[in-house]
C-alpha cells in the first residue's frame, strides 16, 4: 500500500501534547507494517520553527505556503490545538491556507482548539464538531453555523473529524487508524500506549466543583461546598433555598447567575461523579450506588449516565474499575 500523506499544522502557541499524541499513534501504525502506512509532515506558516505553549520550540518539515501551492494529494489535514488558536493574528495566518489544502485532502481534522482555526477558515460550517470543553461555548458563539457537541471525545461528520481537549487527540488518532487500517491494528497500538481504543463516555469527565465558578454570595457558596457530602438527602429547591435563607425564586436565579449552572444540573453532575467513583472503586450494585447518590431506583441512574456519559454503569465499571473489589464486580457482569 502507498503511504497516506498526513499534514499536521502547527503555529506559535500550539500545545505539544496535542501534536505528540496523534504523531506517536500514527508513527506506531507505521511500525506495524513493513512499508509505512503514513507519510507524516509537520508544517507551519513560513516553515519557521514554532514556539510551543510553555516556552520550548520545534522545527517543522515544510512551510504551509509551499504545501498549499503544490499539487500533491493530501490524505489527512490535521490542525493541532493550543492557546495560539485563540489569537486572531495567529489563527488568520493559518486559516487563510486551509481552504486550498482542504480541497486536496480526503479528510480534514483537528485536535482540541484546532477546531477554532478550522471554523475560522469556514471548514466546519454545516458540520457537527467538538473541541476542548473550555472552548465549546466560544466555538458555538463565534461560529453559529457549526453544530457544537460539547460532551464528545471526538466527532466524525462526513469527512470532518474533530476532537476534544489534549489527550483526546490520541482517541482521534486511534479512530483514524481504525478507519484506515482496521480494528486489529488500532487495538495493538492502544495496548502499547495503555489506552482504550474507544474511551467510554464523553469529555464531561472533570469535577463539577472545578467546572463551576464559586458563588459570590456566602450562603450559596456554602451550599456548593455542602452538597457533595449530602447527595442522598432531600435536595429540592425548597430545601436548598431555606438553607440559604432565600426565597426559592431568588435562590434559583442567584445560584445560576453566580455559578453558571442551575441547581438541578449542578446536583446531577455531582451525583454522576459520585456514582462514577463508586463504580470505579467498590463492588456495590448499581441499585445500591443509585440510592447512595440520591436516586430511588437504579433505572434512574442508568438513564442519567447514558445521557451524560454515553455509556452504561456496567460498561463504565468494566472500563474504569481500579480496585480488586470493583474489578471482581466488573468480571461478574
Amino acid at each position: 500500500m502507498s503511504a497516506r500523506t498526513i499534514v499536521l499544522v502547527v503555529y506559535d502557541g500550539f500545545q505539544l501534547i496535542d501534536l505528540a499524541g496523534p504523531l506517536d499513534v500514527l508513527a506506531a501504525a507505521n511500525r506495524a507494517f513493513d512499508t509505512p502506512a503514513y507519510r507524516l509532515i509537520t508544517a507551519s506558516p513560513g516553515g519557521r520553527a514554532i514556539a510551543v505553549s510553555g516556552g520550548a520550540s520545534i522545527a517543522v518539515d515544510r512551510a504551509l505556503e509551499e504545501i498549499a501551492s503544490g499539487a500533491d494529494d493530501i490524505d489527512t489535514l490535521m490542525v493541532i490545538g493550543g492557546d495560539g488558536a485563540f489569537a486572531p493574528d495567529v489563527s488568520s495566518e493559518v486559516a487563510r491556507h486551509l481552504p486550498t489544502l482542504a480541497r486536496r485532502s480526503r479528510r480534514i481534522t483537528s485536535v482540541c482548539a484546532g477546531a477554532l482555526i478550522l471554523a475560522a477558515a469556514g471548514l466546519l460550517d454545516g458540520f457537527h464538531a467538538t473541541t476542548h470543553w473550555g472552548a465549546c461555548d466560544h466555538l458555538a458563539r463565534r461560529y453559529p453555523r457549526v453544530t457544537v457537541e460539547p460532551d464528545r471525545i471526538y466527532v466524525h461528520d462526513r469527512d470532518r473529524w474533530t476532537s476534544a481537549g489534549v489527550t483526546a487527540g490520541i482517541d482521534l488518532a486511534l479512530a483514524l487508524v481504525e478507519a484506515d487500517l482496521g480494528a486489529e491494528v488500532a487495538q495493538l497500538i492502544a495496548r502499547h500506549f495503555v489506552v482504550f481504543v474507544r474511551r467510554a463516555g464523553g469529555q464531561e469527565q472533570y469535577s463539577a466543583q472545578l467546572r463551576s465558578q464559586p458563588a459570590r454570595t456566602p450562603s450559596i457558596r456554602a451550599i456548593q461546598q455542602w452538597l457533595p457530602d449530602h447527595l442522598h438527602e432531600d435536595l429540592t429547591i425548597a430545601t436548598l433555598a431555606e438553607r440559604a435563607g432565600m426565597s426559592q425564586r431568588t435562590f434559583a436565579r442567584s445560584f445560576s447567575a453566580e455559578t453558571g449552572s442551575t441547581p438541578a444540573l449542578f446536583i446531577e453532575t455531582l451525583r454522576v461523579e459520585a456514582a462514577r467513583r463508586m463504580l470505579e472503586t467498590t463492588d456495590l450494585t448499581v441499585d445500591a450506588i443509585a440510592r447512595a447518590v440520591g436516586y430511588k431506583h437504579g433505572k434512574t441512574l442508568h438513564r442519567v449516565i447514558a445521557r451524560r456519559l454515553s455509556t452504561t454503569p456496567d460498561r463504565y465499571r468494566q472500563h474504569f474499575a481500579t480496585t480488586p473489589a470493583a474489578r471482581r464486580a466488573a468480571k461478574a457482569i
